[in-house]
């Protein structure tokens, strides 16, 4: 006769999956904190651990490493940027122009706003492995794909190659700006970003 499983063990209430899950979390909002501040390069395990209240031996319950750690990381950002974009596209209203200026404004104001994250969203994840750098392209090609959707009509489609020089050239734009001390002021920024965008030609959909 076969045995049941057994339930997940619980502890004050919190099952061991929704604990392995708020580790998991911990550790990543650690090192956004520890990589934005060291960076990824001069950080450690230990530190990231330190920094997120747990043992090492958690650490390797949710990652498999150094660089997986850094790519949920970079992911967590990037989720976090893309909901500010939705927020202003979808408040901006069915206007192109007034959709994109909004979507451009929530990203720079993301960064100035986070700049601990910023870096890990535009510095750290470059240069790292070839895993790293296929996680930023990927990132990279959602973020013109969330580009062309939030900003182009229904019935029209971007010229892929083009979207991502555009993309690059706006990534480009914010670390100047962010070299520079966040300056000039975001509606500035934001004006000069838009000139970039609003170049892109688009083609008629086959």
């Amino acid at each position: 006769m076969s045995r049941e499983p057994s339930p997940a063990r619980t502890y004050r209430g919190v099952s061991q999956d929704e604990r392995r899950a708020q580790r998991r979390s911990q550790l990543i909002g650690a090192a956004i904190q520890v990589y934005g501040e060291r960076g990824y390069r001069q950080a450690t395990v230990k530190a990231v651990c330190e920094a997120a209240g747990l043992t090492e031996r958690y650490f390797y319950e949710s990652f498999a490493n150094s660089e997986d750690l850094l790519i949920q990381s970079y992911n967590a950002v990037t989720f976090s940027v893309f909901g500010e974009l939705r927020k202003a596209a979808q408040a901006a209203g069915p206007d192109r122009m007034q959709r994109s200026r909004a979507m451009l404004r929530a990203y720079f104001t993301a960064l100035r706003d986070d700049p601990r994250s910023a870096r890990v969203f535009l510095v750290e994840i470059r240069g790292v492995s070839r895993a790293v750098d296929k996680a930023f392209d990927a990132s990279l090609r959602a973020i013109g794909d969330e580009l062309a959707q939030m900003s182009g009509p229904e019935n029209e489609e971007a010229d892929p190659l083009l979207l991502a020089g555009v993309v690059g050239g706006v990534i480009h734009i914010a670390l100047r700006w962010i070299e520079d001390g966040y300056s000039p002021d975001i509606d500035s920024v934001t004006e000069s970003a838009m000139r970039l965008v609003m170049v892109a030609p688009r083609n008629a959909a086959a």
